[in-house]
């Protein structure tokens, strides 16, 4: 189950397509030197050298024919050559993101525009891409495959099979909730075949949710929704051929429904692709090579791990799309734990040798990019402090990492580097220094404006906010935390602490970054009103520390979590005597709901009053890949799940909670809402509980909602956690 975010940094993709949908990269101009934004005048770009900004596309252009106004650019892309603009526009939701709409086509030299797939229901197309040679285009609607001719405007189906459960060129709700896969085919480079992903969810489940809002007769919302214990969807990749619309079928072996296929990218000037198959435990996973022309498939490379794999998106920062092949397609980069620390491999292609880049007893976190024109790659790391995160570089070769970032710039960087390498958009914050960007030039890390360099002074000499701290549990783990004290703090005096908690694989809560020590949901000032908020990351959660760290929570989330949590909260607790005991409260979202029913039930003397948002309270109500992922299947250890999941102890509530639930969350259904109440009423155990009428996982839908339940969060902590020193 995904954190919420409270703080969304954007970062560069790269694309060698021409491919307009809602990304999280930024747009470069062709030379590298200019970042291109949407405005109201047009596209335009903006010199990283800061010169003045051009209009390099006025507004008038990509204004159809007999309207008035331009069209609202959701999102863009040039084409290589910068002749042809691809808009996305008239965006509408998919599960999570606004991943389909409308795609009008600019032609900057005719000045022709033209709306692609205008057969088509409104806003129902997905991740349109131009071919290669620049002749035609390739959709997605209503679950189908089409091409569209650019001279003649002729439209053909490549796939007619399509159905809500039956999904060619984009993927189910598992697929792209939890390897965050949306974007379903690719074009070929010789642009005479798409490569594409099939899913059939024909044999999952449907969960059903009730609209009881929104009509005077509820009907429900159907979701192709494969809980724990059960097989995934059948996946399966084809190549169509443009001219003819017939598909051959990548012979992939295996059982196609005791397996994933999160990853697939044509190889460079080949006629083949390459995949990344995982097994339905996630924890073996194959690198293949698919011949296109006649379907056969030989693995190159495989690894296997004892808990799970991560895909590419762990370590790529989200971007499930390309794939970092160097050396014209002979070799790739690739990213495993097999020594025990998350390291860079250079993979040789054809026969799958795996050379070690990366050594030494550190985490790369992420690869910022891969500059083979320098014959190097940049990536993030932080080897001295898990909470932090850094620049650095080194050879393609291999050998020692050399750090970019100056050393007199604490907390969490990120780069978006330039084609060329030779700029890059610098984003920083920490604690206690709120976001801010700045341009400057590669290798030196220079900087004209030195907006990073000024604010960490400024936030210095303003007094720090946030406390970064240690302590070391029972069970002798150092778990890393900050604290953030009341205003006119006095350590004669004893103060309640607030405990944020999250605890699970997906996400981190102690990044020195800015969003620590700040409470969202708080109406108020948690400081000013006499509270202690703190937060603390147990083993398991995705912090630099190693592999042991990272997995050593497998088949014991909600166990191995919770345990480090509640030690941690003693030492600290043991550690500063100005904590008072008696008003000591957690909350959480999501995993950190799940996590701060689990504190409450199993460690009711510890905590006295808990608030969980959203929470997964029986682990088997859950998706098969997240949850098998990180617990195994239910079918050869089903006690784990038992173990793990709130609703085992909740018997055990002695304190105040509080418990909130959107009635159409699709991820965290609803349903684990009303097992849990059930097991509470079993027991007379008395809790406060709020339901969120057709509010999904985010409960950020509907006329104040955001206030209401902040209030609601804010009246019930001051009631049950009285505020201030005593």
């Amino acid at each position: 189950m995904k954190k919420i975010t409270l703080l969304v940094i954007v970062l560069a993709v790269s694309s060698t397509s021409l491919f307009a949908q809602p990304g999280k990269g930024i747009r470069w101009s062709r030379d590298g030197r200019a970042i291109l934004k949407a405005e109201p005048q047009g596209i335009v770009a903006s010199p990283l050298s800061g010169a003045a900004p051009t209009v390099v596309v006025p507004s008038s252009q990509y204004t159809p024919a007999g309207t008035a106004k331009a069209l609202p650019i959701r999102d863009f892309h040039f084409s290589a050559d910068e002749k042809k603009l691809l808009i996305y526009t008239n965006a509408k939701k998919v599960w999570r993101y606004e991943t389909r709409g409308d795609y009008w086509l600019l032609d900057l030299t005719s000045g022709k525009m033209q709306q692609l797939g205008k057969d088509k229901p409104a806003s129902s197309l997905m991740f349109a891409k131009l071919s290669p040679d620049g002749t035609k285009a390739a959709y997605v609607s209503d679950h189908n495959l089409y091409v569209e001719d650019l001279k003649t405007g002729e439209t053909k189906a490549l796939t007619t099979n399509g159905t809500r459960r039956f999904i060619n060129g984009t993927f189910d709700w598992a697929y792209e909730e939890e390897f965050g896969c949306r974007d379903g085919f690719r074009w070929s480079p010789d642009s005479k075949s798409i490569a594409y992903w099939q899913i059939d969810a024909t044999k999952i489940r449907d969960f059903l949710m009730i609209n009881n809002t929104d009509s005077i007769y509820s009907f429900t919302v159907p979701v192709e929704y494969p809980v724990a214990g059960e097989s995934p969807s059948a996946c399966r990749v084809g190549v169509v051929d443009i001219q003819t619309a017939g598909t051959r079928w990548m012979e992939v072996p295996g059982d196609a429904q005791q397996h994933y296929i999160p990853r697939m990218e044509w190889v460079p000037g080949k006629k083949q692709l390459i995949i990344q198959q995982l097994n339905r435990k996630q924890n073996d996973s194959k690198i293949m090579l698919c011949d296109a022309t006649n379907g056969k498939v030989r693995t190159l490379y495989e690894e296997k791990d004892s808990a799970w794999i991560d895909v590419k998106s762990r370590w790529d920062d989200d971007n499930i799309a390309g794939w970092d092949f160097i050396r014209n397609g002979k070799e790739f980069i690739w990213v495993s734990e097999q020594d025990g620390w998350r390291h860079l491999y250079n993979v040789n292609a054809e026969n799958g040798k795996a050379t070690l880049l990366t050594s030494g007893n550190y985490d790369v976190i992420s690869i910022a990019k891969i500059d083979e024109a320098n014959n190097q790659i940049w990536f993030m790391a932080s080897p001295d402090n898990a909470t932090q995160q850094y620049l650095y570089k080194i050879s393609l070769n291999g050998g020692k990492a050399e750090r970019i970032t100056p050393a007199d710039q604490p907390g969490t960087h990120e780069y978006q580097i330039s084609p060329s390498s030779s700029w890059a958009i610098h984003q920083f914050s920490n604690a206690c220094t709120y976001p801010v960007s700045e341009n400057l030039e590669l290798p030196g890390h220079t900087s004209g404006t030195q907006v990073v360099a000024k604010a960490i002074r400024e936030s210095a000499s303003a007094g720090k906010c946030v406390e970064y701290f240690q302590v070391q549990t029972a069970d002798g783990v150092t778990i890393d935390g900050w604290m953030h004290k009341p205003a006119n703090f006095n350590p004669a005096k004893k103060y309640p602490v607030v405990f944020y908690v999250y605890g699970e694989p997906a996400g981190a809560t102690t990044l020195d970054a800015i969003g620590a020590g700040r409470n969202f949901l708080y109406d108020g000032d948690m400081a000013a009103d006499g509270y202690i908020y703190v937060s603390m990351d147990n083993r398991g959660t995705p912090l630099p520390k190693g592999r042991y760290w990272r997995k050593s929570i497998y088949r014991k989330v909600g166990v191995l979590n919770a345990r480090d949590q509640a030690q941690a909260a003693q030492a600290l607790m043991k550690k500063y005597a100005f904590i008072d005991p008696a008003r000591t409260a957690v909350w959480g979202w999501s995993g950190g709901g799940s996590m701060t029913l689990n504190l409450m039930f199993q460690y009711p003397e510890i905590y006295k009053t808990g608030i969980a948002i959203a929470a997964v309270g029986n682990q088997l109500t859950y998706d098969n890949i997240y949850q098998e992922r990180y617990m195994g299947l239910p079918e050869e250890n089903r006690e784990d799940f038992v173990k793990g999941s709130p609703i085992t102890y909740a018997h055990n509530l002695k304190g105040n909670l509080l418990y909130i639930h959107g009635t159409g969350d699709d991820n965290v259904h609803y349903q684990n809402a009303e097992m849990l109440l059930n097991e509470l009423i079993k027991n007379n155990k008395q809790i406060q509980f709020m339901a969120y009428p057709n509010r999904t996982h985010s409960i950020s839908e509907g006329s104040g909602t955001f206030i209401h339940l902040s209030t609601l969060y804010t009246n019930y902590l001051k009631a049950h956690c009285e505020p201030g020193g005593k």
